[in-house]
């Protein structure tokens, strides 16, 4: 990642001459902590999994994932995160913060994505089992908007690996490198990472070293 943060900038150095510069500084790589699993709950309705991990797709809005996670805050107050993303490039089409993890969160999180980016009718929305997923509200949601839902299997993060990956970027490079003194500040730097840094300068390396919204525009 550092070598296309500096190619982004026009500086072209090999992996092991910058391994050896960073060795020298004493800079060290992020460690993604393992995500705990979550309880799945009593389903309303669970569809197949579409995807098959075939996670290339070939245009915007064609397939969405989406997935939760959570935030503790130092005063023991956890704030939930929904997040949708787009498969093409990997950009997040949605993301919100909220206090409970439910299908209002989900919900909410979805109509902003349809709202911003009006999908055809027929987008596919990948998810896991989780019970805001499943459950009728949702499954109503998706179905009056003309949204296929589509999930993983029970206990296989490699169904939505894309999303996983999102979600510990948004852990490690973010939530877990700072201190937030409120729930306002952490849902106001939350989004700044989302929409400005991880959409427009940080590299991805499905796009070759391209942020997602930078490879959009070049497609």
């Amino acid at each position: 990642m550092m070598a296309d943060y500096l190619a982004l900038k026009g500086i072209f150095y090999s992996y092991s001459t910058i391994y050896a510069y960073m060795d020298e500084l004493g800079i060290k790589s992020i460690t993604r902590r393992k995500r705990p699993n979550y309880s799945k709950g009593n389903a309303h309705k669970v569809f197949p999994d579409l995807l098959n991990q075939m996670f290339n797709v070939e245009s915007p809005n064609q397939v969405w994932a989406t997935d939760f996670t959570y935030m503790i805050l130092p005063g023991g107050s956890t704030v939930y995160n929904c997040s949708i993303i787009d498969l093409y490039k990997r950009n997040v089409v949605a993301t919100l913060n909220g206090s409970h993890i439910d299908n209002k969160l989900a919900i909410a999180t979805l109509k902003i994505a349809l709202e911003r980016h009006k999908p055809k009718r027929g987008i596919i929305l990948h998810s896991d089992q989780g019970s805001q997923f499943t459950s009728k509200d949702f499954v109503d949601f998706c179905k009056k908007n003309h949204i296929q839902q589509s999930m993983s299997r029970v206990g296989c993060p490699y169904d939505n690996a894309p999303m996983e990956r999102f979600i510990n970027t948004l852990k490690t490079e973010f939530f877990n490198l700072y201190t937030f003194s409120s729930i306002e500040i952490l849902n106001e730097k939350t989004y700044e990472f989302v929409y400005v840094k991880y959409n427009n300068l940080r590299p991805h390396q499905y796009n070759g070293g391209l942020p997602p919204n930078v490879a959009l525009r070049v497609a």
